[in-house]
């Protein structure tokens, strides 16, 4: 299971020269349109919206989509959790609307289905089930939009930029925009480093796809723990560089670049602002 990915990818694209602290703003706005819509129609637009972007940054799509194993099994759960019920005579009905429209749809009008006992599937819950995966991955990739497109250098700045009114306060806003830009960084390094210790363990003989569900987890076991161990070696190499590097040594950071916000990203903040509220309202 390779999983190859890194943070930032070098480009030209527009999305690139976007301004960091706009693409936050505007990831903001879709986080917030995502869980605001509750028609399938909305997360179409939403999906639409994110392929937009996706397709101006030049990543292509598979980049964006290799590293969600961990988000998989997220949605996954959900998906789970929300279609079977132990006891389907209890189970509240709410399907999402359908892709046009806000009446129930065929499928969330299904009436449970007892599998074992009273233990059985229930479509409206499925089918909420999905809706919920869906925001999920939405969620994940756009954010990767604005991982691969900038860099930490960047995502520090414009974090640290947000904060800066606190300083009065003597908040140490440096170290919590950093906090922040290492938290996002580590997304993908999470999934490299678990695609590596999975082919790692798999060329030692472990089956991950042999035996039962309980023999399934226990394999799995065997890849959890190295992942962890693994992440913590990262952390402590990463403490190593940046004391090296005397972070911390200047009360306050300073800046190479101009701060302010060009015409154009104020243009792609507008537009941005613009589509997300309309796809709130509307939908």
């Amino acid at each position: 299971m390779r999983i190859n990915v890194s943070s930032y990818i070098p480009g030209t694209s527009v999305v690139h020269a976007c301004d960091a602290r706009v693409k936050i703003v505007l990831l903001a706005a879709y986080s917030v349109t995502l869980f605001l819509v509750d028609t399938w129609a909305g997360l179409v637009l939403c999906a639409a919206l994110f392929a937009s972007a996706a397709a101006s940054s030049g990543i292509p799509l598979r980049r964006f989509f290799a590293l969600l194993v961990p988000v998989y099994v997220l949605a996954a759960f959900a998906v789970v959790f929300n279609g079977f019920a132990f006891d389907v005579g209890q189970a509240a009905p709410g399907a999402p609307p359908p892709l046009l429209g806000h009446e129930p749809g065929h499928f969330g009008s299904l009436p449970p289905v007892a599998l074992v006992g009273s233990f059985g599937l229930v479509p409206a819950g499925l089918a909420r089930g999905c809706f919920f995966a869906a925001r999920i991955v939405l969620l994940v990739t756009a954010s990767l939009v604005v991982t691969y497109t900038t860099t930490s250098t960047a995502l520090t700045d414009a974090l640290s930029g947000f904060l800066r009114p606190l300083r009065r306060l003597r908040v140490p806003v440096d170290d919590i925009a950093m906090v922040f830009s290492l938290a996002l960084r580590f997304i993908p390094v999470t999934a490299e480093e678990l695609g590596r210790v999975h082919d790692a363990q798999q060329a030692r003989g472990a089956s991950f796809s042999e035996g039962g569900l309980w023999e399934r987890l226990r394999a799995w076991q065997t890849v959890l723990i190295p992942l962890f161990v693994g992440l913590f070696r990262r952390a402590d190499a990463l403490a190593v560089a940046m004391d090296a590097r005397c972070y911390g040594a200047e009360p306050r950071r300073t800046s190479l670049h101009d701060r302010r916000l060009a015409g154009p990203s104020l243009a792609v903040l507008a537009a941005g602002l613009a589509l997300c509220a309309a796809v709130a309202v509307a939908l």
